[in-house]
Formats: C-alpha cells, sequence, structure tokens
C-alpha cells in the first residue's frame, strides 16, 4: 500500500472524537479504503461499491438505526460519492442528520449536505429552519456550521431568510464567527449584490477588525466591489497600504506566516487591490509608490511564494501610474525570472513580460532574443507562453524572424488547439505586416 493511503488510514481517528464508538465508525471507513486500494481493476472497485451503497442503503432503511450508525453511513458516503459513485439515497438522512443530531452528528450533516448538494437543489428548502436554529444558537460550533453551509450552498433566494442574522454575526465576539459571517457575505455579494448593497459600511468595519483573519476576509469583498468600481474606494487607498505595510514589516502573528514570508496571500490580494485603485491615477499611485519598493525589495527570490508576491508587485508596478526607479526595478526582476534556469521562474517571467509588453514594449525587447531561445526549452509549457510573447512583441523590424520561429514550431506541433490558434495568430500578422515576399509559404499553406 503507498505511503500516502497508509498516512490517510492513520489520520482517520483524528477525524472523530474519543466518544465511545468512534474508533468502531473509524474501522468502517478504514475497511473500505483499504479494499478500494488493494483492487486491480475498476470492475473489481465498481463491484466493491455497488456492495457497500447497497448495504448502506439497508442500514439506513432499518428503523433500528441509530444516530451514530447514521455518522458513520454518511461518511462512507461522501467517499463513494466522492470517487464519483451515486449515493443519492442519503442524501435526505444527510439533511436528517444535520436536523436532529448531537454536535457531532450534525458536524458529519453539515459536511455532507455541503458535498452532496448544489445552489438551489430542492432538498436544500427542508434545511432553512435548522440553519435559522442554529444561527442564532450560543454553541459555537452548531453557529459556525450554519455559517458555512450558508456560505457553500444556499442560494440567493433563500439569502433573505438568513441575511438579518449572518449581518448580527458581524459584532460577534469570537473571531471565528465574524470571519465567517464576512465569507458569507462575500458569497452573497456574488450571486446577489442588491441584496447585501445596505451593509457596505459595515464591510469597512470589517476591514478595520483587530482579528487578522477577518480583515483578510474582508478584503475578498473589496476585491470584487474595487473591480467593478475603483473609484468609489479610493479613500480606502491610505488604510490598504497601512496595512501592507505591517504585513511586509513582520507586524502579524506568526501564524500567518508561510515558509518565514509574512502572510504572502494578505500581500498578494493587497497587491492586487491596490493596483486596480493606482491605474490612471497619478495621486493615488503616489501613495503606494513606498509600500511596493518595499514589497520588491523584502521579497527575495528564495520559494515559490516569494515568486508569486514579486510577480504581482511587477504587475501593480506597472499597472498603476509610472515611477522610473520602480519600473527599472520591476524590469531586473523580470529579466531575473525569464534567465532563470528554473522552469517555473522562466514561466513566471514570460507570463509577466506577457503583462508588462501592453504597457511597454520595450521592456520585451531588450529580452527578445532570450524569449526566442525559450522556442528550444524541452517544457512545452515555455513553448507556449512564449509564442504568446512573441506575438505580442512583434513589429515590422522583427516580423520575419518572429513568423518564420512560429512556422518552425507549426511544422512540428501535434496538438489541434494549439495549430488552431497558433495559425490565427499567423494569419492575423500576415494581414498587419506585408511580409509575404520573405515567408515561405509552403509552411505556412
Amino acid at each position: 500500500m503507498s505511503d500516502v493511503v497508509e498516512k490517510t488510514l492513520t489520520a482517520l481517528p483524528g477525524l472523530f472524537d474519543s466518544q465511545t464508538g468512534a474508533a468502531r465508525i473509524t474501522n468502517r471507513l478504514r475497511q473500505l479504503i483499504k479494499s478500494i486500494t488493494e483492487l486491480t481493476s475498476k470492475h473489481d472497485e465498481e463491484n466493491l461499491i455497488k456492495q457497500e451503497l447497497s448495504a448502506m442503503k439497508e442500514q439506513v432503511s432499518s428503523p433500528n438505526t441509530t444516530m451514530k450508525q447514521m455518522r458513520e453511513v454518511m461518511v462512507r458516503a461522501m467517499y463513494c460519492e466522492m470517487l464519483g459513485y451515486d449515493a443519492s439515497f442519503t442524501y435526505i438522512h444527510a439533511i436528517k442528520l444535520a436536523q436532529q443530531g448531537g454536535v457531532l452528528e450534525k458536524r458529519v450533516g453539515y459536511l455532507a449536505v455541503s458535498l452532496f448538494l448544489s445552489e438551489g437543489h430542492e432538498l436544500l428548502l427542508l434545511l432553512v429552519n435548522t440553519v435559522l436554529k442554529d444561527l442564532q444558537s450560543t454553541n459555537l460550533i452548531e453557529a459556525c456550521m450554519a455559517l458555512t453551509v450558508v456560505a457553500q450552498v444556499f442560494p440567493k433566494d433563500m439569502i433573505p431568510a438568513v441575511l438579518p442574522l449572518v449581518e448580527d454575526k458581524l459584532s460577534h465576539p469570537k473571531e471565528i464567527i465574524r470571519r465567517k459571517a464576512v465569507l458569507a457575505l462575500y458569497k452573497f455579494h456574488l450571486i446577489a449584490p442588491t441584496q447585501v448593497q445596505h451593509i457596505h459600511g459595515k464591510f469597512r468595519k470589517a476591514l478595520c477588525d483587530k482579528d487578522p483573519g477577518v480583515m483578510t476576509s474582508s478584503l475578498h469583498i473589496y476585491l470584487q466591489l474595487i473591480t467593478e468600481s475603483p473609484d468609489g474606494y479610493k479613500d480606502l487607498t491610505g488604510s490598504l497600504v497601512t496595512i501592507l505595510k505591517q504585513v511586509v514589516g513582520g507586524k502579524l502573528p506568526v501564524e500567518f506566516d508561510y515558509h518565514s514570508v509574512p502572510a504572502p496571500w494578505l500581500q498578494i490580494q493587497l497587491l492586487r487591490i491596490l493596483s486596480l485603485l493606482g491605474r490612471e491615477d497619478p495621486s493615488t499611485s503616489e501613495l503606494m509608490y513606498d509600500v511596493l519598493d518595499e514589497s520588491l525589495r523584502r521579497a527575495e527570490m528564495n520559494h515559490n511564494i516569494t515568486y508569486a508576491i514579486l510577480y504581482e508587485c511587477v504587475k501593480a508596478v506597472y499597472t498603476i501610474h509610472p515611477k522610473a526607479e520602480l519600473l527599472e526595478k520591476a524590469a531586473r526582476c523580470i529579466g531575473n525570472f525569464v534567465l532563470s534556469p528554473k522552469i517555473n521562474l522562466k514561466y513566471l517571467g514570460l507570463k509577466a513580460l506577457t503583462y508588462v509588453v501592453q504597457h511597454d514594449a520595450r521592456l520585451a525587447l531588450q529580452h527578445q532574443m532570450t524569449i526566442i531561445e525559450c522556442l528550444d526549452h524541452a517544457d512545452y509549457t515555455i513553448k507556449r507562453e512564449t509564442l504568446e510573447l512573441l506575438f505580442r512583441i512583434t513589429n515590422a523590424q522583427n516580423v520575419t524572424v518572429i513568423v518564420e520561429k512560429m512556422l518552425d514550431f507549426l511544422h512540428g506541433c501535434n496538438d489541434e488547439h494549439t495549430i488552431i490558434h497558433l495559425v490565427g495568430k499567423v494569419a492575423e500578422l500576415a494581414e498587419k505586416y506585408p511580409f509575404f515576399e520573405f515567408i515561405n509559404m509552403h509552411y505556412f499553406l
């Protein structure tokens, strides 16, 4: 048995509490996983799952099945569904488990509902009253579970029923409840933005929350709002810059660090928001020059997550109103990416060049020969991104070399989608530049 499966089986007891029967419940799932991994064909797997589903159907139909046994059945049903088999006969029992069980049974029931049911599923109507009751519960776990399922599967026509209670949770004394409430409201904004317009002011309160997790959750909403209408949120620039400075300076708790990098995903989110706010706005851009410079300086090229931060920094520098010093540092960073022997970094450099060439084609031209050499790289993804970049930097002076390289690549390509895409690019260049006199049309045809 593989190491991954062994680790999974070892970790299973930790998914349950130490109440009586937990070991027996775990053993049933353990045995199912072990049996499946020992099979040698898909046909054998289908027969085994068919028997398992038949046994589960018989068990859930029995009036003598206890809540603990139902919980065990639900865990096995989730595993079967994750393998792609239909266990829809357990859906109604998942809802019953969330409605009638204790805390552990309710937890499994809610988890099963969030995995089994999609938005708009007719069975969700049966869960509304239970969710409303749990949202008002003083039990922290029940409230968390209700907020989680609301954010995952509730459709827009059910939002009015739960919105007032979710809104009240923004002022809950526990940070985990406030965080889940913010994420639920973010989901509401995505599917029914008009229904949460009246609480935009409370989003600002969440942005200033003393808990970094709540503040981070609110950025999802602001990224969406600012993408839709940046002019309405220019006044937040100073606050967002201050937050980014604190993050870059390592002022957040250590649990937000990843490989000694302070809150990298929060940095990326803030950089994306700031780039939207500073686009074509000199005064707003000026507020963020220092923190962008600091981010470029601190994010050393020593780990994948720092590469991601540098990439977002480069994009931000080339999106906001330009500053010569920052542009020079960003260009140097891109050059290091493209020249790197590491495939991931080289790809990231090509992606960055593809983005910034829209703002400054001269930067890509500086690396023109290096880019062309990437066509000879063994990695197919590198070649494909290189072709896209070459298309974007083509001009009257380099069109001959670039189109010939494209045709050479096309001649040896076997992927139909790539062929269609590349032929379209060559045809577009053929219309834009009169270069037929020096192109071997045999390859083009």
